[in-house]
C-alpha cells in the first residue's frame, strides 16, 4: 500500500468499525457455541472446551472449571466447542482410537447428535428474531414511502445513467413487483432479474436489466463512500457561520440554492457535480431562493472547494419540509415478537437470494464476495450507533446460521448431512470417513476465506 494511501486513511474511523466488528463477531461466536455447549449437556456429553476465537498453540486467556477449559484464543476465525467422542476442529485422533464412553457425542442416539449440531445455528436465528423485536420496540420500524419523494430518486453511480435512469425518476416496480419503501429499493435493484418500472415526467417507462448489474456495479465501484441511491432533494441551508465568507456575502439559514454561476443547481445532485469545477478560493455567483424572493450575490469557495453551509441531515427535517414522508412505529412488546420474526424472515430470504446470485456466474456477483475489509465496512465510523449496530448484528446472525448449514464437513451443515444420511440409510459414515471429510472440508473453507479476504483488497475476481 503506498504510504500516501495510508496517510489518507481515517485511522479513528478504521478503529471504530474495527472495534463493532470484533464485538459483533464475539457476541454471534459465543452464543453459536453456547447453542452447541447447551444441547451438549442437555444429552449428558462432555464437553471439554469452549473457546472464543481459535487457539493454536497457545490461548490468551484460559480457565477451567469442572470438565470444560472455558478460554479466549488469538485466531479471530470463530471459536469452537470440542465435544468429547467428536470428531471437529481439533482433529483429536488419539481420542477416537479408544472406545466409546457413555458421556462420548459418538455414542449418543443419531437424532441427539442431530440435535446437538442444529444448536448453534437455532440461536443464531433466534438471536436475529430477539435482536429485531428489540430494535422494533426501542428505535421503531422506520420508512420512507416510495410514493412520498417529491423529487424521485437520485442515481449517485454513472452505471445507473448509462442502464437509462436520471435524476428525478421515481422506481415504481422492480420485475412487476411494486416498489412501497424507498429504503428497500436498493435491495430490490440488486436482486432485479428482467426490468425496473419507472416514472419520468408523469410518463410510465420500463428499463430493461442486464443480468451482471452487480457484477458492473463492483467492477466500477469508486473507492469513495456513499449511497448508490438517495432521495432526491433540494438545495436546502440548514446552518451557515456568522463568521464564514458565505455569511458575509449574503447567504442566510433557510436559503434554498437555485444556481451557481449559469448552472441550474437546485438539487444537491447538480450541485454536488457543479462544485466539482470550481477551484479552491475562487469567487463564484450564487443565486438563492428565501421565502417568496430570489436573491443573487457573489462568494468564494473555501480551502476545500466548497461554499461553507451545512444541510438537514436527518430524515424528520426532510419529512417537515414536504420533501418526502419519514415514519417511525414503535411496536409494544406483544407486537414486537410478529415484527421480529417476520424482519428475520424478510432477511433470511433477501440473504438466500444474494446467495443465489453469487452463485451464478453470469451475474458477477462473485466479484463482490468481501471478508473482514466488507463486513468491517458496513459498520458506522462516525460514531457508535447502537441501532446500526444491533441491526447489522442481527444481519450477520442471519448470515451465519445459513453459512453454517450448507453441507460442507467441517460445518455444521456437514455433519447434519451425514447424520441425516445415517438416521435414513441406518448405516453410520466411518470415524476414518468423517476424518477425511472433516480435512476436505477446512481446505475448502480456508480457500473461501482467503478468497473473500483477499478480493478485499487486491480485488482477485475483478476484471484488471
Amino acid at each position: 500500500m503506498p504510504f500516501d494511501i495510508i496517510l489518507a486513511i481515517n485511522w479513528p474511523s478504521v478503529g471504530l468499525k474495527a472495534a463493532q466488528l470484533l464485538l459483533s463477531l464475539s457476541i454471534l461466536v459465543v452464543l453459536h457455541e453456547f447453542g452447541h455447549y447447551i444441547t451438549a449437556k442437555w444429552f449428558k456429553c462432555r464437553v471439554e472446551k469452549f473457546y472464543l476465537f481459535f487457539d493454536p498453540w497457545f490461548s490468551i486467556f484460559k480457565k477451567k472449571i469442572g470438565e470444560t477449559e472455558y478460554g479466549v484464543g488469538w485466531l479471530p476465525l470463530g471459536g469452537y466447542v470440542k465435544i468429547a467422542g467428536m470428531v471437529d476442529e481439533s482433529m483429536d485422533k488419539e481420542q477416537m482410537k479408544m472406545p466409546p464412553q457413555p458421556w462420548e457425542f459418538r455414542s449418543k442416539p443419531a437424532w441427539q447428535r442431530l440435535i446437538i449440531m442444529l444448536g448453534g445455528v437455532t440461536v443464531n436465528v433466534l438471536l436475529a428474531f430477539v435482536i429485531y423485536a428489540g430494535i422494533l420496540m426501542v428505535w421503531g420500524e422506520k420508512k420512507i414511502p416510495a410514493d412520498s419523494l417529491k423529487y424521485g430518486i437520485s442515481f449517485n453511480d454513472p452505471i445507473f445513467k448509462d442502464l437509462g435512469f436520471k435524476n428525478g425518476d421515481k422506481v415504481v416496480a422492480v420485475d412487476g413487483k411494486p416498489v412501497n419503501d424507498f429504503t428497500d429499493v436498493l435491495k430490490q435493484l440488486l436482486l432485479v432479474d428482467k426490468d425496473v418500472t419507472i416514472i419520468r415526467d408523469e410518463k410510465r417507462l420500463t428499463i430493461p436489466m442486464p443480468v451482471d448489474l452487480i457484477g458492473k456495479l463492483v467492477e466500477k465501484k469508486k473507492s469513495a463512500d456513499g449511497p448508490l441511491i438517495s432521495p432526491r432533494i433540494p438545495v436546502s441551508v440548514f446552518n451557515v457561520a456568522d463568521t464564514s465568507v458565505a455569511y458575509k456575502a449574503g447567504l442566510r439559514t433557510g436559503d434554498q440554492i437555485l444556481q451557481v454561476d449559469s448552472s441550474a443547481t437546485k438539487f444537491s445532485d447538480e450541485f454536488s457535480e457543479v462544485m466539482k469545477t470550481k477551484p479552491v478560493n475562487s469567487e463564484i455567483h450564487l443565486t438563492v431562493k428565501r421565502g417568496d424572493s430570489i436573491v443573487a450575490f457573489n462568494t468564494k469557495t473555501n480551502k476545500s472547494g466548497q461554499i461553507g453551509f451545512s444541510r438537514p441531515s436527518q430524515f424528520e427535517q426532510y419529512d417537515s419540509m414536504g420533501i418526502f414522508k419519514y415514519t417511525v412505529t414503535k411496536y409494544s412488546f406483544f407486537e414486537a415478537i410478529p415484527g421480529g420474526i417476520r424482519r428475520a424472515g424478510t432477511e433470511l430470504k433477501f440473504y438466500i437470494d444474494q446467495f443465489r446470485k453469487i452463485l451464478s456466474p453470469s451475474t458477477g456477483a462473485y466479484k463482490g464476495v468481501g471478508g473482514f475489509k466488507a463486513m468491517g465496512s458496513v459498520f458506522s465510523g462516525d460514531g457508535w450507533d447502537w441501532e446500526h449496530f444491533w441491526t447489522i448484528t442481527a444481519f450477520f446472525s442471519i448470515v451465519l446460521a445459513f453459512m453454517n448449514l450448507l453441507p460442507i464437513p467441517a460445518l455444521d451443515g456437514g455433519h447434519v448431512l451425514f447424520t441425516l444420511i445415517e438416521m435414513i440409510t441406518g448405516r453410520k459414515p466411518s470415524e476414518k470417513f468423517l476424518e477425511y471429510a472433516q480435512i476436505g472440508g477446512m481446505v475448502i473453507l480456508l480457500a473461501l476465506m482467503l478468497y473473500a479476504n483477499g478480493n478485499d483488497w487486491f480485488g482477485w475476481g475483478r476484471t484488471k
